[in-house]
């Protein structure tokens, strides 16, 4: 399971990174932008529920997730 959810976790990173891309992208349209924009802001909400359910997953110490200890 805990597989499955960093598999996930991994999915809305790139798709984040794909994201930020397209806005730096010159001659985006303003339109375009807003809607980009928007989706980051999903998905970098559902990348931090996500991310919580792994942390409750593994007892709430952040043992499973990769380089939390950096964050300490």
């Amino acid at each position: 399971m805990a597989d499955e959810r960093l598999a996930a976790l991994e999915d809305l990173s790139r798709r984040l990174e794909e994201g930020a891309r397209r806005l730096r992208e010159d001659g985006l349209d303003p339109d375009e932008a807003i809607r980009v924009a928007g989706e980051c802001a999903e998905l970098a909400s559902s990348a931090a529920v996500e991310l919580d359910r792994i942390v409750r997953a593994g007892g709430g110490d952040g043992a499973e997730v990769p380089g939390q200890e950096e964050l300490l």
